[in-house]
């Protein structure tokens, strides 16, 4: 029996208290609580930055998660800019939290790729011909030719497509602002052509607009079971989400629509932040004893939202004035091989990316974010301290304890012995924090202290497995709704189920740099 089954029953024998926790939640609006009748916990800037301070990581690859492949932190990333774009600033969602608007949809509809079709943005969609509307198949940019060890890396369609000032042409900007999650977002627009290139295949008959929608389901319902059955099945446990999907949801539950749990969003869902490397083996050229490893600066560098030209690391951009990039050169195209576990046998110098432990330490890169002044212990200085803004988006939007939720979810919560273990422990102690731990950091402590950090404890995992299949479950378009005995019908190791590494390998476009040697 599950940790999970082990302390709670389904919808109908909840108890009067598991009750009252969903009271008064009746469709929030876009943004809303779980434990709306919880206490929130407030803290004081000084005590938060103390515990931020002490969450760093200096493990090196003691940190890795020994099974989790490191592109599943950016299939999280691209996953919330999904569901969420919060533009309210920061001081209004104090003085009501709940009323703060979600500008994008709560459901995993794939609208941050497709926008409103081809229609109402033509933008994102390539043309069959000039003059002709735009067709089913999303536009697909150009990497330009640049170096490889022993030659040029000829231009390769390995780009998000992109105006003339190097801006991206894709519904939601986010998602060209680090490298990896570019790479993702053009993961996905390929997979819808390569699906709309099966319909055709396959003799569908369908043209034009059916054509379009039809590839548009089958792209989104697919994702919908990676997300259900890949991902969170891999941060929670085997058999959760079908276990939640038979017995209820306990506790994200609403009337009509859903809605986006504060929990969830400001807390819980934030784990991928400890997923994070400091550098990736990102391809042939760009790794350990390439041309230079693939950090997280790089990755930032080489978009066209955050990025600028680095010339020294990268001889073929021709020099001129620091800016954003036009088009990504080519030798910076991604290998899925290293960020997803294809079961291949490549080069000697092949490495698998793995994604760090769930657990409260965060790389030193993330204590340090980009413009961050030289003097680090000056109150400005706090916001590029990415453990600490979270920590203060907790308390400013009032999220309750990690405490008070394991209580109100039927949980033991974790001991002062538990929370106190380690340099972050200690901070944890030092500044107030054992009897009303703040919720973002319990989520991570309770998995490092029940798992040793490979998968989310009973909180953590409850929020994560109930919102999502919620988002899925209140989404009239998704596979629950429509044919709720649905399952994945594309290609795949396994029939009937679909994971990330058969995406991947259905798209086919896994290591377009080769051995990273170029043609002569």
């Amino acid at each position: 029996m599950s940790e999970i089954a082990a302390h709670g029953h389904g919808v109908r024998g909840m108890s009067r208290e598991s009750l009252q926790a969903l009271a008064g939640n009746a469709d929030p609006g876009k943004f809303g609580k779980m434990f709306p009748r919880l206490a929130p916990l407030h803290a004081e800037d000084d005590a938060l930055f103390k515990l931020a301070k002490a969450m760093r990581d200096e493990k090196g690859d003691t940190g890795d998660h020994p099974t989790l492949p490191a592109g599943y932190t950016y299939l999280g990333q691209f996953v919330d800019h999904d569901i969420t774009l919060d533009t309210t600033p920061l001081d209004k969602q104090r003085a009501d939290p709940l009323a703060t608007q979600n500008f994008r949809t709560p459901a995993l509809d794939l609208d941050s790729l497709y926008g409103d079709g081809p229609g109402l943005h033509p933008y994102l969609y390539a043309k069959d011909a000039v003059g002709k509307p735009p067709g089913p198949r999303f536009l697909i940019g150009r990497a330009d030719a640049s170096a490889g060890f022993a030659g040029t890396i000829p231009a390769l369609p390995n780009d998000l497509p992109r105006n003339a000032h190097g801006r991206a042409l894709i519904f939601d900007e986010r998602n060209d602002e680090n490298l990896l999650v570019a790479q993702f977002h053009l993961l996905m627009l390929k997979f819808h052509n390569a699906v709309v290139d099966h319909l055709e295949k396959t003799n569908s008959g369908l043209k034009g607009m059916a054509l379009f929608l039809e590839a548009r389901r089958i792209v989104t319902w697919h994702y919908q079971w990676i997300v259900l059955f890949d991902f969170v099945e891999r941060l929670t446990e085997p058999g959760l989400i079908r276990k939640i999907k038979h017995e209820g949801r306990r506790f994200y539950r609403f009337r009509s629509r859903p809605y986006m749990p504060a929990e969830f969003a400001a807390a819980a869902y934030r784990l991928g932040h400890s997923m994070v490397r400091e550098a990736y083996s990102h391809n042939a050229v760009f790794r350990p004893d390439g041309f230079t490893d693939g950090t997280l600066d790089l990755m930032f560098n080489f978009t066209g939202k955050s990025g600028q030209i680095v010339g020294e690391l990268a001889p073929e951009v021709p020099p001129g004035p620091v800016g954003p990039l036009r088009s990504l050169p080519s030798n910076w195209a991604i290998d899925w091989r290293r960020f997803f576990d294809l079961e291949t046998r490549p080069e000697a110098d092949f490495t698998l990316n793995h994604a760090r432990r769930l657990d409260p330490l965060i790389v030193p890169a993330l204590h340090t974010l980009p413009g961050h002044p030289d003097d680090m212990e000056t109150v400005a200085a706090r916001e590029f301290v990415l453990p600490f803004r979270n920590l203060r988006r907790g308390s400013q939007i009032g999220l309750p304890s990690g405490q008070d939720v394991a209580r109100a979810m039927g949980f033991e919560p974790l001991s002062d012995m538990q929370l106190s273990r380690g340099a972050d422990g200690e901070a944890a102690a030092q500044n107030g924090f054992l009897k009303a731990t703040p919720l973002w950091y319990y989520v991570l402590k309770e998995a490092e202290q029940l798992h040793e950090g490979l998968r989310l404890g009973p909180v953590g995992s409850t929020i994560v497995a109930e919102t999502f299949l919620g988002l899925v479950h209140g989404d009239q378009n998704s596979f629950i709704w429509q044919r709720s005995d649905w399952t994945p019908h594309l290609p795949s190791k396994t029939p009937g189920h679909f994971t990330m590494a058969d995406l991947v390998t259905f798209v086919d476009d896994i290591n377009p740099v080769g051995d990273g040697r170029g043609e002569d």
